[in-house]
């Protein structure tokens, strides 16, 4: 169970919200049932949900809205593209469509080596640095702007070195 797994967090977590308010504290407690397996099971948003009060649906929409919270097991870090118009006007979904030939793999998809899923989503704040993407993975959240598919490879091999 959640709560059994992280205790002291979860009363850290909560403390910040008064009790009347306690389901505004769905967000960070989805981020730390996150931490550890890079994404959210089905146990632990049916754990958060009783926690606050709160249904399962309710959690679950919470995590489909958001792009930082994954319900499916994915590589060990996310690579979200921005495709919305903007980002594309500067040659975003071209950057993307050359990156999964480079990668060969398909937007959704994971590297055979479990490393990356590549992703496209909509607007993460840097229109003007397009082609632009944001990794998600055990070093935190991290902005790549004016990137080339030749640099994000680059990026991508010193990841896989890291990481053997």
């Amino acid at each position: 169970m959640f709560l059994n797994k992280y205790p002291k967090e979860v009363k850290q977590i909560l403390s910040k919200y008064p009790l009347e308010h306690k389901r505004s504290a769905v967000m960070p407690l989805l981020y730390l049932a996150q931490r550890e397996e890079g994404y959210i099971t089905k146990s632990a948003m049916q754990d958060i949900a009783k926690m606050l009060d709160i249904t399962e649906t309710e959690v679950a929409s919470i995590v489909g809205f958001y792009t930082l919270y994954h319900d499916e097991k994915a590589g060990k870090y996310h690579m979200q593209v921005c495709t919305d118009l903007p980002c594309a006007l500067r040659g975003a979904d071209e950057f993307l469509q050359n990156l999964c030939g480079n990668l060969g793999i398909k937007v959704g998809e994971t590297t055979p080596d479990g490393l990356v899923t590549l992703e496209g989503v909509m607007c993460l704040a840097a229109c003007d640095k397009a082609p632009m993407f944001q990794t998600q993975g055990p070093d935190g959240i991290k902005y790549h702007e004016n990137m080339t598919v030749d640099r994000t490879m680059e990026l991508i091999e010193a990841l896989r070195k890291s990481n053997s």
